[in-house]
């Protein structure tokens, strides 16, 4: 089929060039040329394979390319592919979507499992997408959480395409309540109105806390992103919010406290919209008028009176001290080395 012509390819690098090999592909009448999920690619390696594949293209031809984010690193990828490009920004970058509601539960790390259960079996919740960092944790997750009755699946690298696809066929129809996914088993799932995210593990990037909740709250829907956090992890959670410039609600699940003597500034970060803090900014002359006198209120401190005392320089004494005795130059002695005679 390829070999006949098609008007749209869609392929992965890899795979793309294997078919170049193969000469089942020419690309030589490509007129446009669409880069998707571009930080993806760039975070997992591809870009060779993509650059081997632009020098391939005709010179002539249109050049798109999307990004849920826009580093640092993705700028210095469009500046090297594209020409005098235009910037179509439809959010603000690292932004969820408004219909998002966030809300962090801490837990202890060990409990997750049961208040993943619990919100899910309590709530009645359907449709339920989990992402976890590693794809042994969404094997393990979804056999404990079938063990507790909730029908899950799981999809991640180590699955085969025909296994991915009845996953998430299930998981569509309602058969499967509970999806758990890796980063990178999501990418490019699309399912209409999905109504709830829970992170099961913060990500170590904070991008990919925008990536995973970006899969609900989609076209106008309502959309709930959910976050078990552990102590160990509420660095990253402070640094999401940075991010993404929200505050997110803390919420303790009855029965699931977690130990705030670990970390307890967990429950006392502010929520809302946040902006960007000023850098710099010197206090107003009314807050160091007001500081001034609130000192003059509260009198002198207890300071010990040799503070203030005026400076006196110390009286010269004599010390009597004894002459080191003198020290002898050393006597040199003369020495003759001798030895017995060789044996002939």
């Amino acid at each position: 089929a390829l070999r006949q012509g098609v008007e749209f390819l869609v392929a992965t690098p890899g795979r793309l060039l294997d078919h170049v090999q193969q000469k089942a592909v020419n690309l030589q009448q490509v007129e446009a040329f669409v880069l998707d999920e571009a930080d993806r690619m760039l975070d997992m390696g591809f870009i060779p394979d993509v650059r081997r594949i632009m020098a391939l293209l005709p010179k002539q031809r249109q050049n798109l390319l999307f990004s849920a984010t826009l580093s640092a690193d993705i700028r210095t990828l469009a500046d090297s592919f594209l020409h005098d490009p235009v910037l179509v920004q439809v959010a603000r970058l690292n932004t969820a979507a408004e219909l998002v509601q966030h809300v962090a539960h801490p837990v202890r790390r060990e409990r997750k499992r049961e208040l993943l259960a619990y919100l899910v079996q309590s709530r009645d919740l359907r449709q339920v997408l989990v992402f976890t960092s590693t794809r042994i944790g969404a094997n393990r997750l979804a056999y404990q959480l079938n063990r507790d009755g909730i029908h899950t699946s799981a999809i991640h690298g180590d699955k085969s395409q025909p296994e991915r696809l009845q996953a998430l066929a299930d998981f569509k129809s309602g058969k499967v309540r509970v999806l758990v996914a890796t980063d990178v088993a999501a990418r490019g799932l699309d399912i209409e109105d999905l109504p709830h995210v829970v992170n099961f593990e913060l990500p170590g990037v904070p991008e990919d806390y925008v990536h995973r909740i970006g899969r609900t709250g989609r076209a106008g829907a309502s959309g709930e992103a959910i976050s078990l956090v552990c102590a160990e992890e509420h660095e990253r959670l402070d640094a999401i919010e940075k991010t993404i410039r929200l505050g997110i609600p803390r919420k303790i699940v009855p029965g699931f406290e977690p130990d705030l003597s670990v970390a307890p500034s967990m429950m006392s970060k502010p929520t809302g919209r946040r902006d960007p803090a000023p850098r710099g900014r010197r206090p107003r002359q009314g807050d160091r008028e007001r500081d001034r006198l609130t000192r003059a209120a509260e009198g002198p401190k207890n300071v010990d009176p040799i503070f203030n005392s005026p400076y006196k320089p110390a009286l010269a004494t004599s010390v009597a001290v004894e002459p080191a005795p003198a020290q002898q130059a050393p006597r040199q002695v003369a020495a003759l080395l001798c030895g017995l005679p060789k044996n002939k």
